[in-house]
């Protein structure tokens, strides 16, 4: 048996100056992924907003480079220090690019009452993780510039001559050596954030300049007098669920507390969706995960309906109404400020703070409770909504232990909003259209037999199931319309005793578009429901792509070979054939669409199956067109192209 390796102070390592950043990157950025690589940007722009946060500056300006990979944050605050530091015979300023946990936000009041920083490793971090980082600050009437690279220092500290104002300008590039090479940055990301700032910040201007623009550089600017305020309306705008009361008014409301240390600002609003929605935020920082702000949020909304509900004798017979009922529908903006944040990483994506809840809910609970007694119109749409739920939920654990099935009563029944369900709860003669847009699903909803018909839109294309992750398909709305719909499950928890429908037909339209549509959902189910398609449960519509008129008689086409083969077949001496060509099935008028895809005894569809023993074949064909590895699907095109006469882009 071999000895042991002898272990010894050699092996111990000691990781100096920003060596640990670049050794463990995913310690202070998250990961070296997409998120990462943005977060570099945040950081700075975070830096720059702290300055606005606590006065010092109003504009703050985000250059894309036209290479996509580097970027530049500029503010006119009032500049990085730039003195001597005496203990490290640095200026401040190179002091704060090359070392962790310096800054000017440890001690707060004297440079920072608040802000987003609070480690003092976010330039350093940005500094070592960047090919080339450049610096400029803007001091008492100069310029001055510093340069470094992946952490070190590249030309030292100088003057550059006479300037006007004060800021911080620094222009990165993330290094590829710790990315990869293949990331960018994404101008729509980085204008949403940046016009959520905005928001967050009353009168701050924010600037993107755009220079990977189709068409040269685009600028965007964003300012916003009315914060939050205007946030909400566009946001619920947005979520497609009108108000309650409609077209209700938003609470808004805002304080701050000088003995706790805390500034809350709030917008909030009940809505008819069948859940609730919180962005909240930390010294203008987005928590996606929460924390304690919302939990102290969370509390207050209850509290308040609860005493208002019990002040005014408003509580339900024969029900019992659950926080979740209460805050079903729920829309809100969460804007806090806390002098020393404890977040639960370096990504900040959610605050700690334990006495945080108590102090937001004490704040905002007395003012919504007085809110809602000012506002009874208000006030008694809300509790009707939560009394509505309320029931809906317990209809539901009614319908769940009688019956497996449940029919579209309601689509609180864990039903999709948008699902238009057919009367008959027999699976057997029951069908589900699953269509493209929502144009063509109300033509569908016109022409389908109510009785055995369901017709359910989607919204654009769907992802990808050979290239999402689980928790990305859990997430996507679209596709759990479709399980939820379907009632079975999914994968190895698909029960076929549950489904709801005999046959599921995709019905898109005849077209590119459609066809891809059909193949990213024909890929869903082959990955994550295959016993749909082994029990035959799958179709495929096959609306036609064009109308012939050939004298008194009417044939359909469902593309340019079959359009050419019955104009040949049909075509009778001289006579020229009328051709109508549907740009999609929105065009189609309900009766035609019934006629032609819907009705049983004149339709026509593909069953889909997978013939016995072309499993594997039928996996390396979807790998190929659907994966990620983009050279199978280079050779397939190539291998085929000569087949491809006319291509329809």
């Amino acid at each position: 048996m071999a000895s042991p390796k002898k272990y010894s102070g050699n092996e111990i390592q000691v990781l100096e100056g920003l060596e640990p950043v670049r050794k463990r990157p995913g310690m202070y950025i998250g990961g070296t992924g997409k998120d990462g690589y943005h977060h570099l940007l945040w950081e700075l722009v975070d830096n720059s907003i702290d300055e606005a946060i606590n006065g010092h500056a109003t504009k703050v300006e985000v250059t894309l480079h036209k290479d996509g990979k580097s970027a530049t944050v500029e503010d006119n605050g009032r500049g990085i220090p730039i003195d001597m530091m005496s203990k490290y015979k640095k200026t401040a300023l190179e002091v704060v690019f090359t070392t962790l946990h310096s800054g000017g936000k440890f001690d707060r009041g004297k440079s920072y009452a608040v802000s987003g920083g609070l480690h003092g490793v976010g330039s350093a971090v940005v500094n070592a993780l960047s090919s080339e980082l450049v610096v400029q600050v803007k001091r008492d009437g100069e310029r001055h510039e510093m340069k470094f690279a992946r952490g070190e220092v590249t030309a030292k500290f100088k003057t550059l001559g006479n300037a006007r104002g004060s800021g911080t300008l620094v222009k990165f590039r993330p290094d590829d050596e710790v990315f990869g090479g293949k990331l960018s940055f994404d101008p729509e990301l980085i204008a949403e954030r940046l016009e959520t700032k905005s928001y967050l910040h009353h009168g701050l201007e924010m600037i993107f300049i755009d220079e990977t623009a189709e068409g040269g550089p685009a600028t965007h600017r964003y300012l916003h007098e009315k914060g939050i305020a205007e946030w909400l309306p566009a946001l619920i705008t947005q979520r497609g669920k009108p108000q309650v009361p409609a077209g209700g008014a938003v609470f808004y409301f805002e304080k701050r507390d000088d003995d706790a240390k805390l500034g809350v600002e709030l917008a909030l609003a009940w809505t008819e969706a069948t859940d609730e929605l919180i962005k909240s935020h930390v010294n203008s920082v987005p928590t996606p995960d929460g924390g304690t702000h919302d939990k102290g949020l969370r509390d207050a909304v209850l509290k308040a309906v609860r005493n208002y509900i019990s002040t005014h004798g408003l509580d339900p017979k024969g029900v019992t109404l659950t926080a979740e009922d209460i805050r079903e529908g729920v829309v809100a903006i969460l804007s806090t400020y806390v002098h020393d944040p404890q977040f639960q990483s370096q990504t900040k994506n959610r605050l700690n703070n334990p006495e945080v809840a108590a102090q937001v809910e004490a704040l905002v609970r007395p003012a919504l409770e007085n809110y809602l007694n000012g506002n009874p119109n208000w006030a008694q749409a809300v509790v009707a909504r939560a009394i509505i739920a309320a029931r809906a939920r317990e209809a539901s654990r009614a319908a769940a232990q009688q019956v497996t099935r449940k029919s579209a009563v309601s689509h609180r029944l864990n039903l999709p909003g948008k699902l238009a369900d057919c009367a008959s709860t027999d699976p057997e003669e029951s069908e589900l259209f699953i269509v493209e847009g929502d144009s063509a699903g109300g033509s569908a909803k016109q022409g389908r037999d109510r009785r055995t018909q369901a017709i359910l839109p989607l919204r654009g294309k769907v992802l990808n199931a050979e290239q999402a992750n689980a928790q990305k398909l859990l997430s996507n709305k679209e596709l759990q319309d479709i399980v939820s719909a379907l009632g079975c499950g999914m994968g190895e928890q698909l029960d076929l005793g549950k489904l709801r429908y005999g046959k599921i037909f995709l019905l898109m339209d005849a077209d590119a578009d459609g066809h891809h549509i059909s193949t990213l959902l024909l890929t869903f189910f082959f990955r994550h429901m295959k016993k749909l398609i082994d029990a035959g449960h799958i179709y495929l519509a096959q609306p036609p792509l064009y109308r012939i008129d050939l004298g008194k008689e009417t044939y359909w086409a469902l593309d340019d070979l079959h359009k050419e083969r019955l104009i040949k077949q049909h075509q009778k001496g001289n006579a020229r054939p009328s051709i109508t060509r549907f740009k999609g099935l929105g065009e189609m008028n309900p009766e035609t669409l019934k006629m032609t895809t819907l009705a049983p005894r004149t339709r026509a569809a593909l069953r889909v199956r997978v013939p016995s023993g072309e499993e594997l074949a039928t996996d390396n064909v979807i790998s190929e067109l659907m994966g990620k590895d983009v050279a199978a699907r280079f050779k397939l095109i190539t291998d085929n192209a000569h087949e491809i006469d006319e291509l329809d882009v």
